[in-house]
């Protein structure tokens, strides 16, 4: 007997995509607190990034689904209430402290991968740095890069080209000997991770097996559906032959099943799920216009956006200028659940005014009336966040299709 796998059509896929990732109801709520900390824990982490365009990633991702977020409450969360820990997904995110017992095999493997790749690419000598290093922490407190390696030379060859007792720094964190005890600017303060974890989690133990299992399950209940592949990136921590041998396994056990998704080009994608995700109920999303981060949970796996969404994104920060199809740092523009266009804005603070440089609509996406007052409706909110007051828009700044 020919076994039939279930489809999920695009339409329910996006709904269902959007819903795990906190994107299909209108952003209400008080965005600060413990109500902010289940949105970090719903969403399983916030990526953190330094570009200051318009907002940081992390205050954009958050303030799209709690628009009476602000940056302070994020940073109480993580330096005052310890509600949150920051470590490495695929890049330096913010975590719920409660995920810290599952970050031990991170922190096993991240030592054994750095002491291996850093030989080879960073100044000779940072192992032989890491006991002074914590040694100047213990003795003084916590300490910034700028602080470690007072006898070193830091003049700097290239991006990565650090002195060797900022590099030890840097492989005391990833290894879990220290945590960022709070950030100043965007820079990262460092204390022992004892000082900064609470006990009951830094002192929680969780093998290998267990982690794994953890990682694989909390990846699969956040994205809906995913191929084994996605369920390894999701939180960049279990390999991807792990995370094929957990589906198989989970698959033989009856507690995931496969389906094929269906992209936007009527494609099918095998993927696994939960067994009642094909009976799940999916009500039509919010017409709202949503600004999102070019980070965004939901768009970070560009090839995925583009088979649900059929948006191809990617930001041009490296193209030359005159080569450019959109400005070098865009920010996607979700209606309902569909990508509408991308805008290129910058906040000028000093005069807090909100400056729009363009708006390039997606293909086939008519910008009518309703539409264009949408979409200025949600600009005029994102002021708030980006400390303006007005938003200004450039002659010719919506442009065609």
């Amino acid at each position: 007997m020919t076994r039939t796998i279930p489809v999920l059509t695009n339409q329910k896929a996006r709904r269902i995509f959007l819903q795990r990732h906190l994107l299909a109801n209108a952003p209400s709520g008080k965005g600060r607190g413990d109500e902010l900390a289940g949105v970090i824990e719903d969403l399983g982490f916030v990526q953190l990034d330094s570009v200051n365009t318009f907002a940081r990633a992390h205050d954009l991702i958050l303030w799209s689904r709690r628009q009476q977020y602000r940056p302070r409450a994020l940073e109480n969360l993580l330096s005052r209430d310890r509600k949150l820990f920051e470590h490495w997904t695929h890049d330096a995110s913010t975590i719920p402290i409660q995920f810290f017992p599952m970050w031990r095999i991170r922190f096993e493997r991240a030592a054994k991968e750095l002491e291996a790749r850093w030989a080879k690419d960073r100044r000779a000598g940072f192992l032989e740095k890491t006991h002074g290093v914590l040694k100047q922490i213990s003795d003084e407190g916590c300490c910034c890069s700028a602080d470690v390696g007072r006898d070193e030379e830091k003049k700097s060859g290239g991006w990565w080209d650090w002195h060797p007792s900022k590099t030890a720094l840097e492989y005391l964190w990833h290894s879990g000997q220290l945590s960022v005890v709070r950030r100043e600017g965007f820079r990262k303060i460092y204390d022992l991770t004892e000082r900064v974890i609470p006990p009951e989690y830094l002192n929680a133990y969780v093998d290998e097996r267990d982690a794994i299992d953890w990682h694989c399950n909390a990846a699969l209940d956040r994205l809906g559906f995913a191929t084994s592949g996605e369920i390894s990136a999701f939180w960049a921590t279990v390999t991807k032959q792990e995370a094929k041998e957990w589906c198989a396994r989970e698959l033989s056990e009856g507690r995931i099943v496969e389906i094929d998704v269906e992209g936007t080009d009527g494609t099918l994608r095998r993927s696994f799920a939960r067994p009642e995700l094909m009976d799940e109920q999916v009500d039509e999303l919010s017409p709202r216009v949503r600004l999102l981060s070019p980070f965004d949970p939901a768009l970070r796996d560009r090839k995925r956006a583009e088979r649900l969404f059929g948006f191809n994104y990617r930001i041009e920060i490296f193209v030359p200028a005159a080569k450019r199809t959109y400005g070098y740092y865009v920010f996607p523009v979700m209606e309902g659940e569909r990508l509408i266009g991308r805008v290129d804005m910058k906040a000028d603070r000093p005069s807090k005014v909100l400056n729009v440089t363009a708006f390039w609509p997606e293909e086939g996406v008519r910008m009518g009336v309703g539409r264009i007052s949408r979409l200025q409706a949600e600009l005029q909110r994102a002021c708030g966040l980006g400390a303006c007051q007005e938003v200004q828009f450039q002659d010719g700044w919506l442009r065609k299709a």
